[in-house]
């Protein structure tokens, strides 16, 4: 049986966006600049930033966007070196678990169709794809599947959730 590494999930901060820019470069063609997590921290009162460490270092980060009772993740992001530890899949249940705290009921993402490792966690935890958004990655022109969950605050979605929470932290 595969061991895992023990990680905290914790809020963003600042000074996290040195490294948590790193894990972008390394993660996506067309990464986002500091300037614009700066931004997400400070302004955006509608977005919560989590990165997640082993020890002192950095090893993912994961956002999102809740306004009124959607929330809508914006980025997942795991270093190449740490993947394979189910640390992406910590960091969408640290965000699922906050856009429950604050308000939300349905939890949406785009995600690159040919991330079809992204799309099996994400239909694990009851996303399902609700259309494509033709050439919307502008690196390449590749699309994106638009995935949904169902009300997050009601059964089935909750005891599931809770279920593979339990598992994961097991």
């Amino acid at each position: 049986m595969k061991t895992f590494v023990p990680v905290t999930i914790e809020r963003m901060r600042e000074e996290d966006i040195p490294r948590v820019v790193q894990i972008e470069r390394a993660s996506f063609p067309t990464p986002w600049p500091p300037e614009a997590y700066r931004r997400e921290i400070r302004e955006n009162r509608s977005a919560c930033y989590l990165v997640a460490r082993c020890g002192e270092e950095i090893v993912g980060y994961a956002g999102m966007w809740v306004i009124l009772e959607e929330a809508h993740i914006t980025t997942i992001a795991v270093d190449p070196q740490w993947r394979g530890q189910k640390i992406g899949e910590r960091l969408l249940v640290a965000l699922i678990d906050a856009a429950r705290e604050r308000g939300a009921k349905w939890v949406t993402l785009e995600v690159r169709k040919s991330n079809h490792i992204a799309q099996r966690l994400y239909r694990k935890y009851g996303f399902r794809e609700v259309h494509v958004r033709k050439g919307y990655y502008t690196d390449n022109g590749e699309d994106a599947l638009i995935m949904w969950t169902g009300n997050i605050l009601e059964e089935p979605f909750r005891s599931r959730f809770e279920d593979l929470k339990a598992r994961l932290e097991a």
